[in-house]
């Protein structure tokens, strides 16, 4: 067992830590919620579950390799220090993986959480044996990790990959990040909700109404594929969103695999097929012909997945 380490899946509302041996096996697992307390309360939470994985999986602290920790918004995977999360308020410059070293005596590794996503997805999930991939993970933001030659690329500060922060339509609705017409404005599952709710109050009709306030982007698909109209035009505008960003991507790094993750990804072909048409229509003949565009085959587990995988590169370091 002197080949695991444990991946934390650090997020907004929930921390998911697991325990991982050198073959991508997920050997325990545990969900928490994320105190929004402060650092501090989020590191002894993770402490916590590391235990409890290490219990479940019957394996001795002392032999673990190391600890990874996928985080959301950008951060330092040198020294790392998480920067200023947008999910985790009160966030500033944390040495986060400095204060789990102290408290685990394990070396820990930090990188964004999206960034992992894709490591996980190239190691264990639907980018196996594909060395030049972008992962895009679309749920209440949209974020995204490259892979090229086998290897995540970070670009000179550190924050190369997000791709939600695209200006897809400059005239649009202003994103989180400050700007105008990003992709994560326009096709994000937050976005999807929005929209749909605005047209509710204007009175569309539309059997979305009867979801109330709760309103939510599986609502949007799940109408759509019943063949609601309001809810197919506004998922098939998210769609073709997704598509020009895809576009976008193919033609400037011509990869040969774009893996689409997230909750808004499980609608299906409701958002694949027409991506898929989009780049193939739109996109320049060769690059749009050498792409493969899937779905993520990971699910939940691609964020831990991809933090152990960092955390095993990291500890050969």
């Amino acid at each position: 067992m002197a080949d695991c380490v444990v991946g934390v899946d650090l997020g907004g509302t929930k921390i998911l830590t697991a325990l991982v041996d050198s073959r991508g096996r997920i050997l325990g697992r545990v969900r928490e919620a994320t105190p929004r307390t402060g650092p501090e309360a989020v590191v002894e939470t993770i402490v916590e579950t590391v235990r409890r994985v290490l219990k479940e999986g019957n394996v001795e602290q002392e032999s673990l390799r190391g600890i990874g920790v996928g985080a959301p918004g950008p951060s330092d995977p040198a020294s790392g220090v998480v920067f200023e999360p947008p999910n985790l308020p009160g966030w500033h410059d944390v040495p986060l993986a400095q204060m789990l070293t102290g408290r685990l005596a394990l070396k820990a590794t930090v990188e964004n959480d999206a960034n992992a996503a894709a490591l996980g997805e190239h190691w264990m999930g639907a980018g196996r044996g594909i060395d030049d991939l972008i992962y895009i993970t679309i749920s209440t933001g949209v974020g995204g990790g490259l892979i090229f030659r086998g290897r995540l690329y970070h670009g000179v500060s550190g924050t190369a990959g997000e791709v939600g922060h695209m200006v897809i339509d400059p005239t649009g609705p202003r994103c989180p990040c400050g700007r105008m017409g990003c992709l994560e404005a326009l096709a994000s599952g937050t976005a999807i909700a929005r929209d749909a709710r605005a047209a509710v109050a204007e009175g569309r009709p539309t059997s979305l109404s009867a979801a109330g306030a709760s309103l939510s982007a599986i609502d949007v698909a799940r109408a759509a594929r019943e063949g609601d109209p309001l809810a197919r035009e506004i998922f098939t505008r998210a769609a073709r969103y997704v598509g020009i960003g895809v576009t976008n991507l193919v033609n400037l790094l011509n990869p040969a695999m774009v893996i689409i993750g997230g909750g808004v990804s499980g609608a299906g072909d409701l958002l694949f097929a027409p991506v898929r048409r989009i780049v193939r229509e739109e996109a320049f003949e060769r690059p749009g012909a050498a792409v493969q565009i899937v779905p993520a085959a990971l699910g939940d587990d691609a964020g831990v997945v991809g933090a152990a995988a960092v955390a095993l590169e990291r500890s050969r370091a």
